[in-house]
């Protein structure tokens, strides 16, 4: 290998060899490098797009971040199907195998303790977001609104709406504890991410959960039915559950990037 190594998760020795059509980022194969009873999975990625500096500069262009993201994950979610990866950050570059030998020695207890921890084990993602209110419809859009009488008439109608308002995110809230508590107690581990942004994220409504799970292969089934029997519990509020995934919430302390 002549390009630098880009380096996707390190896992356990594989049982089969890597898919021979795996591709991960710009279009390169996955392979594994072997170490001390561990396995780098990388791929041979250009010095032009990927050394120090064209890096930097290509992780502002939010094209090529979606683009090197989707090929990172493509990579993480075929080993997921085979074995239990430790994903590592997104570009996560060094110059050579002697680097990434270098990076797991390093990080070999590391290593062997969360991969110990997590064989088995997959992450499920929840989050429940309060959907915003109906728009009118066309008949309730036509009337008038009503016009306060007064300006005391005008101060208790926005109160009114005020308590709605409270008593809506109210629920949604003591939904979102109740099912937290639910999936947490079934789960191994669980973590509390912070809400989404929805300028950021595009998703309609306000997060209220944000939340991942840690869970037995095995047991997923029973998991995805717990939150299925949960999402029509409370009118106005939308439950979605994403996974199985590597489980990159439980995995601690992850290496770095390293410019070439």
């Amino acid at each position: 290998m002549s390009g630098l190594r880009y380096v996707y998760a390190v896992c356990r020795p594989l049982g089969a060899p890597l898919q021979a059509q795996l591709t991960g980022v710009a279009g390169a194969p996955a392979k594994p490098l072997h170490h001390h009873g561990l396995v780098a999975v990388l791929s041979e990625v250009p010095e032009r797009d990927f050394a120090e500096e064209p890096l930097r500069a290509h992780l502002e262009d939010l094209d090529w971040l979606a683009a090197t993201a989707r090929a990172h994950q493509g990579v993480i979610d075929a080993l997921t199907v085979v074995t239990t990866p430790l994903p590592l950050r997104l570009a996560t570059v060094f110059r050579d195998d002697s680097g990434v030998r270098s990076m797991i020695e390093a990080r070999e207890d590391h290593f062997r303790e969360t991969l110990d921890r997590l064989e088995g084990r997959v992450e499920w993602g929840v989050k429940i977001y309060a959907e915003p209110e109906q728009p009118e419809q066309p008949e309730q859009a036509a009337q008038p609104a009503q016009k306060a009488a007064s300006g005391r008439d005008y101060l208790r109608q926005r109160r009114q709406q005020t308590r709605a308002s409270e008593d809506m995110w109210q629920k949604a809230e003591a939904f979102a504890t109740r099912l937290h508590e639910k999936l947490a107690d079934f789960a191994e581990d669980s973590r509390l991410h912070a809400p989404q942004n929805p300028a950021l994220s595009g998703a309609a409504g306000r997060n209220v959960l944000n939340a991942a799970y840690l869970v037995p292969r095995r047991g997923s089934e029973e998991f995805v039915e717990l939150v299925d029997r949960a999402k029509d519990d409370v009118p106005g509020l939308r439950v979605e559950l994403t996974g199985p995934w590597a489980a990159y919430s439980f995995a601690g302390e992850q290496s770095p990037g390293e410019g070439a």
